[in-house]
């Protein structure tokens, strides 16, 4: 249960922080922030496991600072890709 708890806390702040950052409407509430904010922490750990082993693996950051700011980096990415899938759909 603590660990639920991490992670819907994780991601609420990454999933914010992320919006935050980049540039235009988002949309969407507090479950979609959080939501973005998982997938994000998943996102980046992945990548971070990658790029600092080479194999890729689905991993998820740890509730840290370190964590927090590869989850936001994961976020971050996330929000780009919804862009450009949902860009290509509304041509």
């Amino acid at each position: 249960m603590n660990n639920i708890l991490a992670w819907v806390i994780l991601g609420l702040i990454a999933g914010a922080i992320a919006k935050a950052i980049y540039p235009g409407y988002q949309g969407g509430g507090i479950l979609a922030t959080i939501l973005l904010g998982i997938v994000g922490a998943f996102v980046g750990g992945t990548l971070a496991t990658f790029f600092s082993t080479g194999t890729l693996q689905l991993t998820a950051t740890t509730f840290s600072i370190p964590g927090l700011f590869v989850a936001v980096l994961g976020a971050l990415v996330a929000i780009w890709l919804w862009h450009m899938i949902n860009r290509r759909a509304y041509r």
